[in-house]
């Protein structure tokens, strides 16, 4: 007779309040299984995300577009079920655009 493979829970599983997806899953299986290393150089890399968040986050330019109401609809479904305003996420995919992380 096989045995059960024993559930394994530890800290973590027990603060988590909601459920993950499968990315999240991953994610939270590799570090719980010590794959994850430590930077040699982690104050340099901490700094270094704090300026780049920095950058990113600052808005100085104002524009005006013209878009169709289905599409600005969508885009709001959306923002909602992320749970983001609307122009946050227009903002972010934007930004994804113009640093060359999404294509058309």
């Amino acid at each position: 007779m096989k045995k059960k493979p024993q559930q394994h829970k530890n800290h973590l599983d027990q603060d988590l309040d909601q459920n993950l997806d499968q990315d999240e899953e991953a994610l939270l299986h590799s570090f719980e299984e010590g794959e994850w290393r430590s930077v040699k150089t982690l104050q340099a890399e901490k700094a270094l995300a704090k300026k780049t968040a920095a950058k990113s986050l600052h808005k100085d330019v104002r524009i005006n577009i013209r878009l169709a109401s289905a599409d600005v609809a969508g885009i709001k479904r959306i923002a909602a079920y992320e749970g983001l305003p609307y122009q946050t996420l227009i903002a972010s995919v934007l930004h994804k655009f113009a640093a060359g992380h999404l294509a058309f």
